[in-house]
């Protein structure tokens, strides 16, 4: 019996290496990838950012620009008050002597008065007068 040789040349190479395809792309094609992607997202977001800075500047000047022909509206109903407070006043004082109308802080200029009184509260009963110290 005759041993076996290996053959003349020698045995082939042993193939111990897995033999895949190349899938995607280089990782640093991946990393300028995404720093590209951020860098638009945060223009966008700094673009956005500058968007809602100006509408609140917008807001705040409109707001600004309101401010006399609200005071001008709240004027108006402030003297219609006043003149429906002085007419139920007059009505209701009609009958006694010297009641001068009108006549609650001792001037005859305009003062602005330091409350008012809202219909409704004008049908309420009475209501206590509320101090910070009150009496025992």
């Amino acid at each position: 019996m005759s041993q076996d040789l290996p053959p003349v040349g020698g045995y082939g190479p042993v193939q111990y290496k897995r033999n895949l395809p190349v899938r995607g792309f280089r990782p640093g094609t991946y990393i300028i990838g995404m720093g590209l992607l951020m860098t638009y997202g945060f223009y966008k977001a700094i673009e956005a950012i500058h968007e809602q800075q100006e509408l609140s500047r917008e807001k705040q000047w409109s707001r600004i620009h309101l401010i006399p022909l609200l005071t001008a509206e709240k004027d108006r109903d402030l003297v219609r008050r006043t003149l429906a407070n002085e007419d139920r006043e007059r009505f209701l004082m009609k009958d006694v002597k010297g009641w001068k109308v009108g006549s609650v802080y001792n001037t005859d200029k305009f003062v602005k008065p330091t409350y008012v009184i809202t219909p409704a509260e004008a049908e309420k009963p009475e209501k206590p007068i509320r101090t910070l110290y009150p009496s025992a």
